[in-house]
Order: C-alpha cells, then structure tokens, then sequence
C-alpha cells in the first residue's frame, strides 16, 4: 500500500549526494524541487548552492527544477543557475515530470528525482518511473511544528525503514561510501 510513496534512496540532504557516482550508474540528468529541498521554503539560491549546480555539471549531468511554484519565484532562484526549469509543476501530476524529461533531453532511465516530499516529489517521480531520492527536508532537526503531511510522511518513511528490499534501489550514492 505504502510502496509507490517509497523512495529508490533516503539522504540526508542534496550535498552528501555523491552526482558522479550518479553518473557512473547511468544517470544523464537530475530533477530538483527547490523548497526545503535546496533552500528553506521561498529562499534565493546562495553560494552553495550555485557551486553544487557547478559540481553536477562538471560531473556530466544535466538538471531541471521542477517546481509548484510559478515563475517568478523560480527565475529569482536560478538567478545565478545555468538549468531549465519547468514552473506550476502541479505535482504529483505526470505532466511536470514528462515536461522535465524533455527538458532534460533524457528518458525516465536516466533520470533521478531529488525532492524533500514524499506525497508530491517521491510519488510523482515513482509513478512516472523515475527513480527518486529523497532528502530531509530543509529545518528537519529543529522544525518544531509538523503539518498532517510530514507527519504522514514519518509513518510511510517507519515502514520504509523496515522494508530492506525497498531501500538503497539505486545504491552506493553518498560521498564517502
């Protein structure tokens, strides 16, 4: 019941994701959500940021943000970002993630889908039949208060945890491993 919200990997954050040991596993381009899961909920990209675009780049990769925010929002985070973008997304509607691969240039094969949700990044992605990762979230350790979704979201990730033939699908992704 719980396993189309299942994610391909759980990371701690977009930084411990290792995009060249991505790369050597077939992987041609990465789909990004933005809030939480690069910035806090409606912050600019920062240095990190832009130097982590760099690496995937430099790694092989194309990207795209994939984003339920509308334009604006998401062209004043790509200021100093070289990717395409897909706006409005309507996740976890289909549509934003076959827009993204087209962007992308690539098919669902070589894509991976890095997001902080399960019920929009995680399950859109599955259902399209890209892989996904999913990251905490942006304010995990000191977020005091959790809406209906994250606590959902915890209950799923319980059963996650217990599944071993549901995790690690893509293996081998963090730095240092």
């Amino acid at each position: 019941m719980f396993t189309r919200y299942y994610p391909h990997e759980y990371v701690e954050s977009v930084f411990t994701i290792d995009y060249r040991k991505l790369y050597d596993k077939g992987y041609r381009g990465v789909i990004f959500d933005i809030d939480n899961t690069l910035v806090e909920h409606g912050g600019d990209s920062n240095s990190e940021v832009d130097a982590l675009f760099e690496e995937i780049h430099r790694a092989g990769l194309k990207t795209v943000l994939l984003s339920n925010n509308d334009e604006e929002r998401i062209l004043r985070f790509i200021k100093n970002i070289d990717t395409p973008y897909v706006c409005d997304a309507e996740k976890p509607d289909e549509k934003g993630f076959l827009t993204a691969l087209e962007k992308l240039g690539t098919d669902k094969r070589e894509a991976v889908c890095v997001g902080d949700q399960v019920f929009t990044d995680i399950y859109g992605a599955n259902k399209c039949g890209i892989d996904s990762i999913l990251v905490k979230f942006i304010g995990y350790y000191t977020e005091t208060k959790l809406g209906i979704r994250r606590r959902l979201e915890r209950i799923i990730l319980k059963f996650y945890s217990m599944n071993r033939s549901y995790r690690g699908r893509i293996g081998n992704i963090e730095k240092g491993e």
